[in-house]
């Protein structure tokens, strides 16, 4: 029989723009960004809008689930793992980072792909527990424009076009998510929830160059 992991993952998920990356930072907990794990522009595999042409970076098809999960067992098992960065503004990796969970029991893994690997992490005995972040679709729209707008990867016409599309899809995406098992919470019952798990410690980052760890 296996040891038990070291750490367990709390798995982040919600609709884009719901906030996850701020509430992640203040849980104080280590943070993995999944949205790191996004597959490069001129991937094949990359799916696509109805229509053709652009490329559909809010379908699961869009992101190495099965590195993300690696990653997340590693951290588990031994503390620490080598992570990809991700420019988002480029569409591709622009290096990779080592996080170490500096001896913490828990740690957030937030994305809008999170609720894909809720299964996964529960049957490898990692998952501490899965979260939908929800609230109102028009205060989520608005922090979605304007992050998309900073990161300047499409034109303001794209983004008022697919800004309305997930609006409206909003709550059947909440529900796709609550079906692999996540809980639908606000900031508050998250933040409430998260801190009842306790022991909090800061993970440390370090930088490296560019390239694929060996």
């Amino acid at each position: 029989m296996s040891p038990p992991p070291r750490s367990r993952v709390i798995l982040l998920a919600g609709p884009s723009g719901s906030g996850k990356s701020s509430l992640s930072a203040r849980t104080g907990l280590p943070v993995l960004a999944l949205d790191d794990f996004y597959k490069e522009d001129g991937d094949p595999t990359l799916p696509l809008l109805p229509g053709g042409g652009a490329v559909d970076w809010d379908a699961p098809g869009s992101w190495h689930a099965d590195a993300a999960v690696a990653a997340i067992g590693e951290l588990c098992e031994r503390g620490s793992a080598d992570t990809p960065r991700y420019d988002i503004s480029a569409s591709a990796i622009s290096g990779w980072s080592r996080l170490d969970l500096a001896g913490a029991p828990h740690f957030v893994a937030e994305g809008i792909f999170a609720a894909e690997i809720v299964g996964r992490c529960r049957e490898l005995g990692l998952l501490a527990d899965a979260i939908c972040l929800r609230g109102s679709p028009a205060t989520t729209a608005w922090r979605r424009f304007l992050r998309d707008l900073r990161e300047g990867r499409k034109s303001v016409r794209f983004l008022v076009r697919r800004g309305w599309h997930l609006f409206r899809a909003e709550r059947a995406i909440v529900g796709r998510q609550v079906g692999f098992g996540c809980t639908p919470c606000d900031q508050r019952e998250t933040l409430s929830r998260i801190a009842a798990m306790g022991s909090a410690r800061p993970a440390r980052t370090t930088t490296t160059a560019p390239s694929v760890p060996t």
